[in-house]
């Protein structure tokens, strides 16, 4: 199964409503507290040219590719702190200065699987927009992905893989992708690899 599929049609369901994303009032106490900024994945007219970008010029390491098309980049133990996800056939990028950066999302880490479930049922309690919840594969990670009010989508995860000094990565035939959240929690990746 590929759970992207089902990701990318909540996501437009979510976007093509006229209705309002969040609540004038959120209701309950929020169980999110965020330990550190995790990661940022962003939309590139050419993945490779921007490869040469974060490696040639900031000095990041290349990690992960995945079959999307996605390259992922670390500059310390976390599995990545930079995504690159090539942009759709036909699109382009927006130079305009007021326009900004294409943003796929900007991610948060949280303590632990404990939180994420509370957060999840506080999102929601809430109304808020889940366009993904789970595991999808490269840093295995488990976490939900949900909107703000602005429609701009956010990640709260824990448990990314972290890379030691020798610099060996989990293979892609442990990844395991889940979701709902729940599968992913049932059934996690090995520790060590």
């Amino acid at each position: 199964m590929n759970i992207h599929n089902p990701t990318e049609a909540r996501r437009e369901s979510v976007h093509a409503s006229t209705k309002q994303f969040h609540p004038e009032e959120y209701a309950g106490s929020s169980p999110i507290k965020v330990n550190k900024l995790g990661h940022f994945v962003y939309e590139v007219s050419d993945i490779e040219r921007s490869v040469k970008f974060w490696t040639e010029v900031m000095g990041l390491v290349e990690t992960d590719r995945n079959a999307h098309g996605m390259v992922f980049f670390r500059c310390g133990a976390d599995h990545h702190a930079i995504g690159l996800k090539p942009m759709k056939k036909g699109k382009t990028p927006k130079r305009d200065m007021g326009a900004g950066l294409q943003m796929e999302h900007l991610a948060f880490e949280v303590a632990d699987v404990e939180m994420l479930k509370k957060a999840k049922a506080f999102l929601r309690e809430n109304g808020i927009p889940v366009t993904f919840e789970g595991r999808k594969g490269a840093g295995c990670n488990i976490s939900i992905n949900f909107l703000d009010p602005d429609g701009y989508e956010f990640e709260i995860y824990c448990d990314m893989d972290q890379i030691g000094p020798d610099g060996r990565l989990r293979p892609p035939s442990l990844f395991k992708p889940k979701n709902p959240l729940e599968e992913a929690i049932e059934d996690p990746v090995q520790k060590t690899w």
